[in-house]
């Protein structure tokens, strides 16, 4: 079989699928590319057996039909070689044997037998659920949660994003047990109520992809598995197992103290004082009371300290409490808008930090903080 390809179109489609491949991976084949051929289309799948994702590329100029398996490191580090150009394939269906055809010379690769990789899984019709989301909100939705994904082997269901679905509204939940991350959209809703745990890898994947799509996803999922179809591509992931922890019931409804501050200057405060905090707790303090917020930190072992005051707007009593500085600047790093809310009950219950105003009318973002003890 025989194909023509733009050198630069197949290297955009490779290196966006080449992420999925692991590089622990235990079947050889799956160090490679699948490459199918058919009518007018050239059909790319690579996968590490959780995670598959497949792009396809039409083509005008095409002899014949079939399959190879090819080494995606090595067609990868070749093709980033190449101006643009036209390249052309010639597979021999016998041995697997390519030859790589440009301008000016030739290159001959080793394909393995198509039989040997791995088949994609399918869904379950009966048990499926399926819905086109806005591929802005699953952007979104992902972007502001998977930094609060935990890394808990032996909580793997605090790994994933927890994704839910109700006709009021889709969420995006994650939480590694110090801080949780709710996104909520009003404007992505589905007639039935479901609910899914995307895995982390197949999530930052999606994140890389989303950006250049300009459609609706249609997202696919029963029991097992999730499928995600884009204009180009398409991803199946293995879903993770087990029953997501009761979010709702950890976050503080009752909360009179309420500080409006500017983001920006809150964010480089943090930083600079943390500086100064004990490396093993990482504790600063924010001390708030009539509109000014004193944020400080001390490391006793060195003899060091580190204060600072803001202007903010306060309404409530005075209140000291204690976070986990890194984890503070991540969730502050995270939320877009110009001005933050902090809202608190007391120094041993969680923070909620909002976005004073959010982006789009539609959405609700939430990130709540887990406090330190102060005198520890």
């Amino acid at each position: 079989m025989k194909f023509v390809v733009s050198s630069t179109e197949l290297l955009s489609h490779l290196s966006a699928i080449s992420k999925v491949i692991s590089s622990k991976s235990t079947m050889p084949i799956l160090d490679n590319f699948l490459f199918q051929l058919n009518d007018s289309e050239l059909t790319i799948t690579a996968s590490d057996l959780e995670s598959t994702l497949i792009t396809s590329i039409e083509l005008d100029n095409i002899d014949g039909t079939g399959a190879v398996a090819v080494p995606a490191k090595l067609i990868t580090d070749t093709l980033k070689e190449f101006p643009e150009q036209p390249l052309t394939f010639q597979i021999d269906k016998g041995s697997f044997h390519v030859e790589i055809f440009s301008d000016n010379g030739k290159f001959s690769i080793m394909g393995q037998d198509p039989e040997d990789f791995p088949e994609q899984p399918g869904l379950d019709e009966e048990g499926a659920s399926s819905i086109n989301v806005s591929h802005v909100v699953l952007q979104k939705g992902i972007e502001k949660t998977l930094f609060a994904t935990a890394d808990d082997e032996l909580r793997p269901v605090m790994n994933g994003i927890f994704v839910e679905l109700s006709p009021d509204f889709m969420s995006f939940v994650a939480s590694d047990a110090h801080k949780l991350v709710r996104y909520r959209r009003m404007d992505a809703k589905s007639e039935f109520e479901s609910s899914f745990i995307l895995p982390k890898k197949p999530a930052s994947l999606l994140k890389n992809l989303l950006p250049k799509e300009e459609f609706d996803v249609k997202v696919e999922f029963d029991d097992k598995n999730a499928f995600f179809t884009l204009s180009n591509y398409k991803l199946i992931c293995r879903l993770v197992e087990g029953n997501y922890p009761s979010y709702n019931s950890v976050i503080p409804t009752n909360n009179p103290n309420k500080m409006v501050i500017d983001r920006l200057s809150l964010y480089n405060t943090v930083r600079r004082v943390s500086v100064f905090s004990n490396q093993a707790s990482n504790l600063i303090k924010l001390n708030i009371n009539d509109n000014k917020l004193v944020v400080s930190a001390q490391d006793i072992d060195f003899s060091i300290s580190a204060v600072e005051r803001l202007a903010c707007e306060y309404e409530g009593d005075e209140i000291e409490i204690g976070f986990k500085s890194t984890f503070m600047q991540e969730i502050l790093s995270n939320i877009s808008a110009g001005d933050v809310r902090l809202e608190l009950s007391d120094p041993t219950r969680a923070g909620l930090l909002l976005p004073a105003e959010n982006d789009h009318e539609d959405e609700d973002m939430l990130m709540l903080l887990m406090p330190m003890m102060i005198n520890a």
